[in-house]
């Protein structure tokens, strides 16, 4: 394979593990982080597992317009054609509609949906070009499962599923496939001070197997939404 995977918030998680396993199916990837000590662990591990393979890792907040359109522009120069887009950057932050801080609704939207929404913008054109392309967006559960606790994340993640659902609509007639993938539970750093066993999670690798699963399948096919439990449920 060949072609240029676009991956944000690739520095750990799910987005880490989806930097590897697409490098290892031989595609470029570009990524990007908020922390510059991140990037930096990911680069020398990605050099050490492939030599030859390109990364091409950039430091950025994507929920900072002014960020986005930088990461957007290193992207310009890159000479590969964009085959996959995947909108993972993300946060979490617990709290209930009525008691969490101002302000809080506006950072989950600006981070969590925003995000999608600019990248994808910037990047959409050039698939629609060449009439070929896959876009994921990595929802979450809270996607369609309202939690006491959830608050404005489980808003944005609502909000986040609608845009993927809606941008499958419009990119049917240019031949680019749309995927919104909803992972439960997974051992990220969400996760971290939480007293429970790692086996009770889902390992971030299986949603990346997951993601370029879909992605193999033949043009002629598309997985439009896909949800990912741990084997015992919900948390």
């Amino acid at each position: 394979m060949s072609g240029l995977a676009v991956i944000s918030g690739g520095s750990k998680g799910i987005g880490k593990a989806l930097v590897m396993r697409f490098a290892e199916a031989g595609f470029e990837v570009a990524t990007c982080g908020r922390s510059q000590g991140s990037l930096q662990e990911l680069e020398k591990e990605f050099s050490a597992r492939f030599p030859k393979a390109r990364l091409y890792a950039f430091q950025a907040d994507l929920s900072k317009k002014d960020q986005v359109h930088a990461w957007l522009l290193s992207i310009s120069q890159l000479e590969a054609p964009l085959e996959v887009l995947i909108n993972n950057s993300g946060r979490y932050i617990p709290g209930q509609v009525h008691q969490e801080p101002e302000g809080q609704l506006e950072e989950m939207i600006e981070t969590n949906v925003y995000s999608a929404y600019y990248v994808t913008r910037g990047l959409v054109p050039a698939m629609i070009k060449r009439q070929s392309g896959h876009i994921f967006t990595i929802c979450s559960t809270a996607s369609i499962m309202p939690y006491v606790n959830g608050g404005s994340y489980c808003i944005s993640k609502f909000a986040l599923l609608g845009f993927s659902q809606v941008l499958r609509e419009e990119l049917k007639p240019h031949k680019i496939r749309v995927t919104s993938i909803l992972p439960g539970a997974t051992l990220t750093s969400s996760w971290d001070g939480v007293e429970l066993p790692p086996e009770r999670f889902m390992p971030p690798e299986d949603v990346a197997e997951t993601v370029f699963s879909a992605y193999q399948l033949s043009k002629r096919s598309v997985i439009e939404t896909l949800v990912m439990r741990p084997q015992l449920g919900d948390l």
